[in-house]
């Protein structure tokens, strides 16, 4: 991995410390077979690693890599580091799992130098990237990195680049019951539904809307508004004033305010609602789930001003 860029100073991605690390010189290892830069090592002296995010993996798409690791081999070696006696797996879990269903003794490998953050980190920025781990394994990942190695949600979101609510969003999807998670976890709901379901105080409403989701099919929008009806209900919710007649009007919102709602809910965490009046009013909702939400949201609307 290279990188001729010039760094940007204002964005220091994790990726960018990552081609650092991994372009560190390959140390001498266990029973490995050193070929230019890579190393060969047999699959039995290789541990999987242990802060690997992701728990379950598409057995489907295990059988075409293996397909076409039979027919091509490895292309991109694995990344491993020495660990009693043998290696611990850095990044490449999938190709090691083909690797062993197609019949591979021996496996390319680059051995690298690194700490236990060091490679919770690349697993963390490994998977981070893969549209189908799920939410729940990023969350408990990001709970797991925080409680090993004692460091704040800044600290985890400065590290991997991250909007800081973005993971203490993805932190609090492990307050829900467990039912709902288990639904989570099964892609029976979205992230978008379970963000939704956090503003409810009461786990049997959460529990109730959860299976009301499954059940009618509701988008994460119908979600939402169903959300503010519960809250209003509880009377942890102001029902909205009554419009007057000039107020009554309900205007389509265009394409542009729509990318606008879209950018505010992504900046802010937070179920966004924009209603117009008229072409050029309207009004900005904005739900918090809780008092230390409710600061998070106006301590960003503060900086941002």
């Amino acid at each position: 991995m290279e990188d001729n860029g010039t760094p940007e100073p204002s964005r220091r991605r994790l990726g960018r410390g990552l081609n650092a690390l991994l372009g560190t010189g390959v140390m001498g290892g266990t029973d490995a077979t050193t070929i230019g830069d890579q190393s060969v090592v047999h699959v039995d002296l290789i541990e999987r690693n242990p802060f690997q995010p992701r728990q379950e993996f598409d057995q489907a798409a295990l059988n075409e890599l293996m397909d076409s690791i039979r027919q091509h081999g490895i292309l991109q070696p694995l990344l491993v580091r020495s660990a009693g006696g043998g290696y611990q797996l850095i990044a490449g879990e999938r190709r090691l799992i083909a690797a062993r269903k197609a019949g591979l003794q021996e496996v390319p490998c680059r051995v690298l130098d690194l700490t236990d953050q060091q490679v919770s980190e690349v697993a963390l920025e490994e998977n981070l990237k893969r549209q189908d781990l799920n939410v729940l394994e990023k969350a408990t990942a990001f709970q797991d990195y925080l409680k090993r190695f004692e460091c704040s949600i800044e600290d985890l979101s400065r590290r991997l680049s991250l909007d800081r609510s973005t993971v203490s969003n993805m932190l609090r999807l492990l307050e829900l019951p467990e039912s709902v998670k288990a639904d989570l976890h099964a892609d029976k709901i979205s992230g978008g539904h379970a963000r939704s379901l956090l503003s409810l105080k009461d786990s049997d409403q959460q529990l109730s809307l959860c299976q009301r989701i499954q059940k009618e099919g509701l988008s994460v929008r119908k979600t939402e508004e169903a959300v503010r009806e519960l809250l209003a209900e509880s009377g942890d919710l102001l029902p909205m004033k009554k419009k007057s007649k000039s107020e009554s009007t309900v205007v389509e919102l265009t394409p542009h305010v729509l990318s606008l709602r879209d950018q505010l809910r992504d900046w802010l965490g937070a179920a966004v609602e924009i209603k117009l009046s008229a072409k050029d009013r309207g009004k900005i909702i904005i739900d918090f789930g809780s008092t230390d939400d409710f600061e998070r949201i106006v301590g960003k609307l503060h900086r941002a001003a």
